[in-house]
């Protein structure tokens, strides 16, 4: 009997947490122990995750993702780049180049991301912008006027470290974003080893990005350390047509980063479930504005109730998640000025009270016309009457004198 009431109450109490606290809710966050770190959502910029992703860190090489992406859009990959002294001599992780060694730029990119070269970052800004300052200048103009980035600033092509060459992991995780909408970009990124050939170095470069030579998932990233940085880590990974961004920023090991960026992605893939804006949806009015979805959009959802879309003073999207407010993509706003609406609406009533002036004008005239047909026509039966009442008249006279 004792047993039978123990079993009683543990499936009372069973039945209440579960009704009470709902599987969403106990899903719980994961325990990141790098100092910063932030996951979004590779496609909308949304936040899933972030600790501490505004504070300002050193972010190693994670710095080369930035100096890839500017030397893709320079243009023209296949230009020859010739190796200076300076980029022959730098500290750091190398991919050994010779100085007066000629290389394509496209080489010199795939060398710094997948064996992490600063010499080969130096001779990528020294050949697009004429020395390492010029580069970090584009960079930090890259940075605020491409991506409004404002913790953000560098001073080399590498991130060596420099007291002021600081950015955040919410930064990095833009700027990420941005390059992976790059197709060259991408598949660069996602280079698992590369057969190198150079004046002073013959071998097989493998990708320093442990996770992308073990998770077939994981389709791009960077990691870095100095001293004073610890050990940083950016990861993209696709799943599902679900596309995550992950940043650790400041790791005591390479392995604390990498499992808190395996945390933070199963977290992205399996906690989160996709709400459909369909394109058009009314996003709110901002100064005699309407803001709308310029195409649909799918935003990721592990609570019970349902994300929020707001325009904020700014004009910009953001979404609200729980305590988390993330800003979205701002190429998804359309937006539409209620001034132009309601002139356009004047004009357009404007234009039916005039089409229905004249309508009630012609309508007038016809059934005027109408009227006097009929008028016309009923005289002619009555005077056709009585000319035949007439001739019928004469007729019976002739024949009775």
């Amino acid at each position: 009997m004792v047993a039978k009431q123990r079993w009683l109450m543990i499936f009372v109490a069973y039945f209440i947490t579960v009704s009470v606290f709902p599987t969403s809710i106990l899903a719980e966050e994961p325990n990141i122990k790098s100092e910063s770190a932030v996951l979004i959502d590779g496609k909308t910029g949304q936040i899933l995750y972030e600790k501490n992703s505004s504070k300002e860190m050193y972010p190693a090489s994670i710095t080369k993702i930035v100096t890839a992406i500017l030397a893709i859009e320079s243009g023209n990959l296949s230009e020859p780049v010739e190796v200076s002294s300076r980029a022959r001599e730098v500290d750091g992780t190398r991919v050994y180049l010779a100085e007066g060694e000629t290389l394509p730029l496209e080489k010199l990119v795939k060398g710094m991301m997948i064996n992490s070269g600063n010499d080969a970052a130096v001779a990528i800004a020294e050949h697009l912008s004429g020395s390492v300052e010029a580069f970090a200048d584009e960079m930090n103009a890259f940075a605020e006027n491409e991506l409004n980035l404002e913790d953000t600033h560098f001073t080399n092509p590498h991130g060596l470290f420099n007291e002021n060459h600081v950015t955040t992991a919410s930064d990095m995780a833009k700027i990420t974003q941005y390059a992976m909408k790059n197709e060259e970009y991408r598949a660069i990124a996602g280079l698992k080893e590369m057969d190198w050939k150079g004046e002073e170095w013959d071998t097989t470069l493998i990708n320093h990005h442990r996770l992308l030579l073990d998770y077939d998932y994981v389709t791009g990233g960077k990691n870095g350390y100095v001293s004073k940085s610890g050990f940083t880590l950016v990861t993209s990974a696709s799943q599902d047509d679900r596309e995550l961004i992950a940043v650790t920023m400041k790791a005591s090991s390479n392995n604390t980063a990498y499992q808190d960026t395996l945390r933070l992605l199963n977290y992205g893939f399996n906690e989160f479930s996709p709400v459909v804006y369909k394109e058009g949806t009314e996003i709110g009015t901002l100064e005699d504005t309407n803001y709308t979805l310029s195409k649909d959009l799918t935003l990721l959802n592990n609570s019970d109730g349902e994300p929020e879309l707001t325009i904020t003073k700014e004009g910009v999207m953001e979404s609200n998640i729980g305590s988390i407010t993330s800003i979205l993509d701002s190429s998804l706003l359309a937006s539409k000025s209620l001034k132009e609406d309601s002139s356009t609406k004047v004009e357009e009533v404007a234009s039916v009270k005039k089409a229905d002036e004249k309508n009630e004008s012609n309508n007038e005239w016809l059934n005027l016309a109408i009227l006097l047909i009929g008028i016309g026509m009923f005289i002619f039966i009555l005077l056709a009457l009585f000319l035949s009442k007439k001739s019928s008249s004469r007729r019976r006279s002739r024949t009775f004198p």
